[in-house]
Formats: C-alpha cells, structure tokens, sequence
C-alpha cells in the first residue's frame, strides 16, 4: 500500500505534511470541538436557541442574546478551546521529546510549577488577575530552564528527563503545600481553587493571553516538527542527519512550555488534557506519533467536552473542569497500563 500525503511548503524550513486520514481526523475533531462549543454557548441559566447565537455570532442578534453571547459565554468557550489546544500541542512535544507517554507537562513538573509561581503571588504577593497569569507564566518557564539545566550533562538524555522532572515536581509540590498550610484560610481557600483548574468566570484577558501564546508559539512548534520526529530516532542519528540537536529540542522545550505556561495562566494547572490528546489523536490519524495539529484539535474536543460536563454533571452546580478532567484522567491511565501490560506479555 502507498501512502499519500499533500506536502505544504514555505520558504526553506516549514513544511506541513498532511496524510489524507489526518487530515480526515482532524476535521473531524475539530467538528466536534465547534458543535460542542455551540452547545455551550447555548445553554446556561438563560437557555439560548442554536439559531439565535448563530445570528448574534454573525452580528445580527437582539442587544439581549449579544450580551449572553458575547459577555457571559463566549469568552469562556473560546479560553476552553484555545487552552485545550495548547495544552494538546504541549503535550505532544513533551512526549516526542521525552519518548514516553507520560512525558506531559503534567509529569515533568511545569504545570506544578506554574502553580508555585501563582501561589507566590496569591498568597505571599497578595497578588490577582494579571499578577496570577504572570506569576503562573514565570513559574512555568523557570521550572523548565531548571529541569533542563538540571538534566543536562553532554547533552539531555530522555529518561533524565523525565526522572529530573518528577523529581522536581515532587519538591515544588511539598513547596506548594507549604504555602497552603501557612496561609490564612481565605487566602489557602482561594489557592486551593485555583488549583483545580477551571474556565469559570473567563473573560477577554484569558483569552488574549493563551491567544497571543498560541499565536507565537505554534509556528515555531510547526517549523521544529520535522526535528522531533528525528529526535525521536536517536540524538546520533539525528546528528549524522545535519541536526543541530540541543538546539532544536530548546527550541521544542521551550515552546512547549511556553503553552503550557500561558494555559495554566489563564485557566489554571486543568489536569491530564496534555497527557490524553496526543496518543488519542494518534490512534485516530492511525500514526506512530501524534502530529502537533491533531493533538492540538484533540485537546480542544476534550477540553470543550470536558466543560459541557463539568456544566451539566450536577444539576444546579458548575463545578470547575479540571475535576473532570482529572477523573477522566484516571481512567486514562488506568486504561494505559493495562493495555501496557498486556503488551508485555
């Protein structure tokens, strides 16, 4: 069997390839992101018809819809989307470049770093808003300049990594429970909000932040893709190849972390969505290893997904997502090792 692919070129260092069932995948998860997005912006307190947020959305609703559309709903909707989407593309890079499935920002230590940046400001700056984002932001990429550094000795071998990241997760976990514990009980209550994760109460900053993040990040995640699907074959190989390999995997690292950093800014650390999408979206485009576009429109399906849950689950309660996606989390992972296992065998 031969397999097609259309290839996009531009210039001398990007290119996309794009296989006809990843292509196919794609729209469909993006379909899905879109529908459920819709519903979204459709119920509520103030349940809206479909066709009348289409007509708001095109500029030709009542000053009543408009306000619920474009006011209370829609920059939640759009946070969900675009931090699922960073979230999804961070994860896949952190997996490449870590070659292990549980390489996401997750387990390596950024998203609990970012926490430690946001609790710094929450409870010892007595910071909000912004001063949270950047906090957040901060955290996030000083953790990943320091697993890096850390890590490093003639070069960044995978498994030292992950083990540096873990390990560091591990320390500014029990920092962060310091935090909490010497806190005063408003201010540990506020903490322990952010913490779970949630697109509640989102305005038009988050959106521009983990749009704007997006929007720098996600052409320089595309240029290096072809480098982390090298990497992937061994630093020696990719070497031989003309790589420039520490160079292209800082480039990766720091990009990815960058998403991650400005997800968790604007949403809190939402939990397992990184860690889910890629090898989801592989599975669906049927590929060794989840393109960045397919774990990105993944991401944005569950995370969209996740929220209609997180709204409905129990009548009368928006409870935040990222318990949501922690428990879907679980079952991932339990379903992961398992299936591990049975490989093993």
């Amino acid at each position: 069997m031969v397999s097609r692919q259309i290839v996009l070129r531009r210039g001398s260092g990007f290119s996309v390839r794009l296989h006809p069932r990843t292509l196919i995948a794609g729209t469909g998860m993006l379909l899905v992101a879109l529908s459920v997005s819709l519903v979204n912006l459709s119920t509520g307190d103030f349940p809206v018809p479909v066709a009348d947020v289409l007509r708001s959305l095109i500029g030709q609703g009542d000053t009543g819809t408009d306000f619920i559309v474009y006011q209370l709903r829609l920059p939640r909707v759009l946070v969900t989307l675009l931090v699922g989407a960073a979230l999804g593309a961070s994860g896949t890079i952190f997996q490449g470049l870590t070659r292990n499935p549980l390489g996401s920002p997750d387990f390596v230590g950024l998203t609990v770093g970012a926490t430690s940046g946001a609790l710094i400001v929450i409870l010892l700056m007595h910071g909000g808003g912004l001063q949270v984002a950047a906090g957040a932001v901060a955290g996030c990429i000083a953790t990943a300049v320091g697993i890096y550094l850390l890590a490093f000795r003639r070069g960044v071998q995978p498994f030292r990594l992950v083990l540096m990241g873990i390990g560091v997760s591990a320390m500014l976990d029990a920092f962060n429970s310091y935090l909490i514990y010497r806190a005063r009980l408003d201010e540990a209550l506020e903490a322990q909000v952010w913490q779970i994760g949630s697109v509640n109460g989102a305005g038009w900053t988050e959106v521009a932040l983990v749009g704007v993040m997006l929007a720098v990040l996600l052409p320089v995640i595309l240029s290096y893709g072809r480098h982390l699907d090298m990497l992937a074959l061994g630093d020696e190989t990719a070497t031989l190849h003309g790589m420039p390999v520490e160079r292209s995997r800082i480039m990766l690292a720091l990009s990815a972390a960058g998403l991650a950093a400005g997800a968790t800014a604007a949403a809190g650390p939402i939990a397992f969505v990184a860690l889910a999408a890629p090898p989801l979206a592989a599975r669906l485009t049927r590929a060794p290893r989840a393109g960045v576009l397919p774990a990105a429109l993944m991401g944005a399906a569950l995370l969209c997904a996740s929220d209609w849950t997180a709204q409905n689950a129990l009548p009368a309660n928006d409870i935040p997502v990222g318990i949501v996606t922690a428990a879907l989390g679980g079952v991932y992972l339990t379903w992961l090792l398992i299936h591990e296992r049975k490989r093993l065998r």
